[in-house]
């Protein structure tokens, strides 16, 4: 709010460590925690982050480790919507567009970057390999990958590669676990297509701890936005143009073969299907659900459920799990239930096709 970030907002309660005693109870074994600096962060050049809020950081990354849970914490919203808001307010600071036009205010944006990474990577280096850094997170001018980076000649791309480059090199150098520790790279709003034709990965002085970072909520309008209810082949009320389980399926072939098959991890720090408010647009939804972590399993690449603690239905409604208490939101337990289940499930009669075997009827 008016460029403070804060741990209430979107409507959440302040975090407990109830919550990841409910995530390990689950059967979770890893968290992503996204975090947000701005309104935090001081004046140049020594861009000072407050310590109270690097303090509550350190404090909720520490209720994971100590539930025995590996934990992401990252660069979240910084650099969400920047064209839009920077010129008009000052807010997100990690400002692509303009930084990819003007040389100095790249500069300017890098100098603050590496700062601010710095002070976050000297506070955790002496903490172990339950602790994961995610650079940066969704970098992009806003217009979620149809903007300016279709007509510019790959100048964003450049540049995002750029400040992953610098992140890397900040990190390594506050030694420590820090030297090795791993680190998830952000391909441009980190979509999987723009990750396989556009992400460069750092040089890095520790050898295969770098991780590639992607989001999956394919298709949009029918995971994140439920403007459709059906999903898959038995569907009927899916999105125009969408082959459903085919085109799932080449996403992460086409990940799979760039970067996993040439030893190069690739984890997907965000994916979901908001919650519906029919029984049959719920079967659906436990559908895509199963089939998608049974492939990301397949693949070989973990996942992670997005959690904004939304408890209503439709459009970004992705609640699951209270943040206070622990408690489960609407039918998330067998959401939750059921994705770790198709992850975890190593019977070998169990397969894409016998999920794809029952799939919901449209009826």
């Amino acid at each position: 709010i008016d460029g403070m970030s804060g741990e209430t907002l979107w409507g959440n309660p302040v975090v407990t460590r109830e919550l990841f005693k409910a995530l390990k109870a689950a059967g979770f074994g890893s968290v992503r925690i996204p975090v947000t600096w701005m309104g935090h962060i001081g004046k140049a050049p020594e861009y000072r982050i407050e310590k109270a809020w690097l303090d509550r950081v350190a404090e909720v990354a520490g209720y994971a480790r100590d539930e025995g849970l590996k934990c992401i914490i990252n660069i979240h919203h910084d650099g969400f919507g920047a064209e839009k808001d920077v010129a008009k307010q000052g807010y997100h600071w990690l400002d692509l567009p303009a930084a990819s036009k003007d040389p100095e205010k790249n500069r300017e944006i890098m100098s603050k970057l590496a700062m601010v990474w710095m002070q976050i990577a000297n506070r955790f280096q002496n903490e172990g390999e339950w602790l994961i850094f995610e650079v940066l997170n969704e970098i992009q001018d806003g217009n979620w990958g149809g903007g300016e980076n279709l007509t510019d000649g790959g100048k964003m791309y450049m540049t995002l590669n750029e400040w992953n480059q610098l992140c890397v090199d900040v990190i390594r150098a506050t030694g420590g676990c820090n030297e090795t520790r791993y680190i998830g790279i952000p391909s441009f709003v980190c979509q999987p297509d723009k990750a396989v034709k556009y992400l460069v990965l750092p040089e890095d002085s520790a050898t295969g701890r770098l991780m590639v970072s992607v989001h999956i909520y394919d298709p949009w309008d029918y995971a994140g936005s439920a403007k459709y209810s059906e999903w898959g082949h038995t569907g009927k009320d899916v999105v125009p143009g969408s082959d459903g389980e085919t085109e799932y399926n080449a996403t992460l072939d086409a990940l799979f073969n760039k970067f996993v098959r040439r030893g190069v991890p690739v984890y997907v720090g965000e994916y979901g299907c908001v919650h519906r408010n029919t029984k049959k647009a719920e079967e659906f939804r436990l559908y895509y659900l199963e089939y998608t972590a049974k492939s990301l399993r397949n693949h070989r690449m973990p996942v992670f459920l997005w959690d904004n603690a939304n408890p209503g239905s439709g459009e970004e409604a992705f609640g699951l799990i209270r943040h206070d208490n622990g408690k489960f939101i609407n039918n998330a337990k067998d959401v939750v239930r059921t994705v770790i289940d198709a992850w975890n499930n190593n019977d070998p009669a169990y397969s894409l096709q016998s999920i794809w075997n029952r799939a919901p009827d449209s009826k």
